[in-house]
């Protein structure tokens, strides 16, 4: 599979889930089912894949061992940041780590990407800022460290899954990769949940369709972006998927009504998609 479609259908799959999410009750803790479920449903078929298909090198371990540690670190900024704010506040800079994984990609992986790259990631980049900025009314100010925390976490993990990429050499080996990331957040989350309320599982549940859906597209929809750093650099690969905020935003405000903010939204909108032409003619 190459590149484009590999982002075409992560694309889709994000979108998928991130409108399925609107209709979640919130006390449900939707990310704790759905990483449940990605584990359940594809975990051991990509453990399996990556233990009999990877020669593990002591380089290939360390890359796991960052990879997963950043995942912990990323769903507990997330879920720290949605305390305090909006997922229309939150998601749009979280998804701001482009410039952050261009920039220790050339400083520590070597890599070069040329001008129109940088412009192009600097704009879109500038797009997710606006949009964020359409929901800062009402927003707790803690909640843009732990946002910055899950952002950082987030460049971590995609350059150690791009230098991955070398010692993995099938689709499902990506997944058990991922999946070990997946499980050590989720263990991380149920520990955190159990401090909290004394509980093991979530007070509300969420319905089948849901967890398969979400269980899913959480999984799939990011081995597929691994997949596709195997042909291009990481920076441009999370920067194409953040077509998916543009599509869910789109929908959300023209399909679902949701007019709070529209106006920065769309204007955010207009940016990215503006800053995602300008990467794709390098």
């Amino acid at each position: 599979m190459n590149a484009p479609l590999a982002l075409a259908l992560s694309v889709a799959m994000h979108v998928t889930w991130n409108l399925m999410a609107r209709h979640l009750p919130r006390g449900s803790n939707p990310l704790w089912w759905v990483l449940l479920a990605h584990l359940v449903l594809f975990a051991p078929w990509g453990f399996w894949e990556l233990a009999i298909t990877v020669v593990w090198l002591p380089e290939m371990t360390l890359l796991l061992t960052v990879s997963a540690a950043a995942n912990v670190v990323y769903f507990t900024g997330l879920a720290r940041a949605y305390e305090h704010a909006p997922v229309a506040l939150v998601y749009p800079l979280v998804r701001s780590s482009p410039l952050f994984i261009a920039i220790w990609g050339t400083l520590f992986f070597g890599q070069n990407l040329p001008p129109v790259a940088w412009l192009g990631i600097g704009i879109s980049v500038l797009g997710l800022f606006i949009m964020a900025s359409s929901a800062l009314q009402g927003s707790d100010r803690r909640a843009f460290g732990w946002a910055m925390l899950a952002m950082l976490a987030t460049s971590v993990y995609s350059l150690s899954d791009k230098a991955a990429t070398e010692y993995i050499p099938t689709f499902m080996g990506l997944v058990g990769f991922l999946s070990v990331g997946y499980l050590a957040s989720w263990i991380s989350m149920t520990l955190r949940m159990h401090r909290q309320t004394r509980r093991w599982v979530p007070a509300l549940r969420i319905n089948l369709p849901s967890l398969v859906v979400g269980g899913t597209c959480i999984g799939l929809a990011y081995a597929l972006v691994i997949h596709a750093m195997r042909q291009l650099p990481a920076a441009e690969v999370v920067s194409y998927t953040n077509a998916g905020i543009v599509l869910a935003a789109v929908i959300s405000v023209f399909y679902f009504n949701d007019k709070a903010g529209w106006q920065k939204r769309m204007l955010g909108v207009f940016i990215i998609t503006s800053g995602l032409g300008v990467l794709s003619m390098r």
